[in-house]
């Protein structure tokens, strides 16, 4: 799977991705949401993909078990290569999703890796203990999920910077940690809390950053996106 940072392609249509697109003259790791995905459908994958660049669909299924398992089963045959699921379905539900991506992975080819996305790095704590009603430390929760992911087989997790140190000492290494949230220094938080930038998050830990509106809305998005990968190659 691609190391390079992965661009949250923060648009709601097809064409505001191509015009996007077209100025690159490299492989891109990107990554397309609940609002693309569900204006244009699986389309907007086909056209991705047919351009070579590579594609986290973020779609965070949280359902039960059996739902899920039919979901990823139609997911793996898109061709993706990244996709997730709330950690907080449970290791039942994980475990169902993994097995429905191996299920639908067309003969021949690679299983898209499945991560579990463990506390949003819009949550706070005080939300977490006040709102979800858990009674412990953001970074204890974060770790139990990522456990739970570990044991229902999965290839890594969604989180922030700040326990991406922590995942790699208790699940290994090898474990993705897959850290949004992050923004050129000076760059606006907008609706994250739990942010921070590519050379801290190399730093700390990430294996995979995720980095949306500092590309995406720069008025030179090449140029912004090569600052965001020397920083995250460590140049």
């Amino acid at each position: 799977m691609l190391k390079s940072p992965i661009v949250a392609l923060d648009f709601s249509t097809q064409e505001e991705v191509i015009a996007f697109l077209q100025p690159f003259d490299e492989v891109l790791f990107v990554k397309v949401g609940m609002e693309l995905y569900l204006q244009e459908g699986p389309s907007i994958i086909t056209a991705i993909k047919a351009l070579g660049h590579a594609v986290f669909l973020d779609l965070k299924l949280h359902d039960i078990p059996n739902t899920v398992q039919s979901a990823m089963r139609g997911l793996a045959k898109l061709g993706v290569d990244l996709v997730n699921v709330h950690a907080a379905g449970g290791q039942a539900m994980m475990e169902a999703a993994m097995a429905g991506l191996m299920e639908g992975t067309p003969h021949g080819q690679e299983r898209p890796k499945l991560i579990a996305v463990t506390q949003l790095t819009s949550t706070t704590e005080q939300q977490m203990q006040q709102e979800q009603q858990i009674p412990l430390t953001l970074e204890a929760s974060v770790k139990n999920y990522a456990q739970l992911a570990k044991a229902a087989g999965l290839d890594g997790v969604v989180c922030s910077v700040y326990e991406a140190a922590m995942i790699g000492d208790s699940c290994g290494e090898d474990f993705l940690r897959v850290t949004p949230g992050i923004r050129l220094a000076g760059g606006e938080a907008h609706d994250q809390k739990r942010v921070a930038t590519p050379d801290s998050a190399r730093k700390d830990g990430s294996t995979h950053i995720v980095v949306g509106r500092a590309i995406t809305q720069a008025t030179q998005p090449r140029e912004a996106y090569q600052a965001v990968k020397n920083l995250w190659e460590g140049y």
